[in-house]
């Protein structure tokens, strides 16, 4: 069995109604069984306080496990927790905050852990998201990148963790703000300016309030616009925490692959080179571009031999990934996606499409498939 400490999924436990799963000892030897009732907060609190724990396969079904569902169930997955991370996002109380992001975020953290690839798609093929979820979207995108980038870079596993759910939680100050700034043609007004600036600061305390106290954590959420030479915002700090950096990286690289009302995605290409160009000399952006490759899942790409097709796993190179052709040389949409290998010089990437250029519909069930 996997368990977690009853701590973190808390919120699920209401005095006077029965348990929704098993309560073990900090031995792993069952406490209390699925359907006993506990009568007061304070005996909630008591079983917190010694270490409780509880089993990680009782919080969700089986069948909706990301580790063990068939790969076509995957896109639904990524889906389904997406919006269950928005959720939680959205009603950041105090108590119960850490508990339900840290639940929320589980399924997610497998995902990626079984298909980065799939992981990275995600973040380039929003189809479906309408701009007012720009902010939760945003914001699980920005948490791949980040978690991505500090595995490359060799982080200890709780400092990937803590990459992950403080990239979800840095701009938790103005979710909405952000599906408003999607929508709207023209540039922030004054007043979303102000916002703007003050979002990190403001995060930190919304943060603090529902109850995080790690100190890494709430320093990268209040340093996350802040450069190296002093221009950023909004205490124009000259030495941002490391993690903070990553954070800021991941949240510029993710806004360049967005649409919004105004403007249409940056190409996947020309947004991996201008992150590079920013700090050519940075670690975190080196290994931003070498994790994402210069045409990453998600990308779509004409080929040589004159199909059009989209990224659908990275390859022996970052020059090279494996592509789902979806329109033949003619310009028609092909009966099923078919698997190329770009380092074939007759399926070689000529170059990247934008969206409206792709005349096939997307299959995420049948693209999961090509890529295995």
């Amino acid at each position: 069995m996997h368990h977690m400490p009853l701590e973190q999924v808390r919120h699920r436990i209401a005095a006077g109604q029965p348990l929704p799963f098993n309560v073990y000892r900090p031995d792993a030897t069952l406490l209390l069984a699925r359907g006993q009732v506990l009568q007061s907060h304070h005996q909630v609190e008591a079983l917190c306080e010694r270490g409780s724990l509880v089993d990680l396969h009782e919080l969700r079904p089986a069948a909706a496990d990301p580790a063990t569902a068939a790969r076509e169930q995957l896109p639904r997955l990524w889906q389904a927790s997406m919006e269950r991370v928005g959720q939680v996002l959205r009603t950041p109380a105090a108590e119960t905050f850490r508990g339900a992001l840290d639940e929320a975020a589980a399924p997610l953290h497998t995902l990626i852990d079984r298909d980065p690839d799939l992981a990275i798609f995600q973040i380039l093929r929003q189809e479906g998201n309408p701009h007012t979820e720009y902010g939760v979207t945003h914001s699980v995108h920005a948490a791949i990148v980040a978690r991505l980038v500090a595995q490359r870079l060799g982080w200890p596993a709780a400092d990937m963790q803590r990459a992950f759910k403080a990239a979800l939680t840095m701009n938790i100050a103005i979710l909405e703000l952000q599906g408003e700034l999607a929508e709207q043609a023209h540039g922030p007004t004054e007043a979303q300016q102000a916002q703007i600036r003050n979002h990190p600061a403001r995060g930190r305390s919304m943060l603090e309030l529902a109850g995080i106290v790690d100190a890494d954590w709430l320093r990268a959420v209040a340093e996350h616009h802040e450069e190296r030479d002093g221009s950023g915002y909004p205490s124009g700090l000259r030495e941002p925490s490391e993690l903070a950096t990553l954070l800021h990286r991941a949240d510029v690289y993710c806004a360049k692959l967005s649409a919004r009302a105004g403007r249409e995605a940056e190409a996947a290409d020309r947004a991996g080179r201008e992150i590079f160009m920013q700090d050519p000399g940075h670690p975190i952006c080196a290994a931003l571009v070498k994790e994402f490759g210069v045409y990453p899942p998600g990308c779509f790409v004409a080929l040589a031999c004159g199909e059009t097709g989209v990224v659908i796993a990275r390859g022996a190179t970052v020059m090279t990934p494996i592509v789902a052709a979806m329109t033949s040389v003619y310009g028609h949409p092909l009966p099923e996606p078919v698997r190329r290998d770009t380092r074939e010089p007759m399926y070689a990437i000529t170059g990247v499409l934008p969206r409206r250029q792709m005349r096939a519909r997307l299959q995420p069930e049948k693209l999961v498939a090509l890529g295995a």
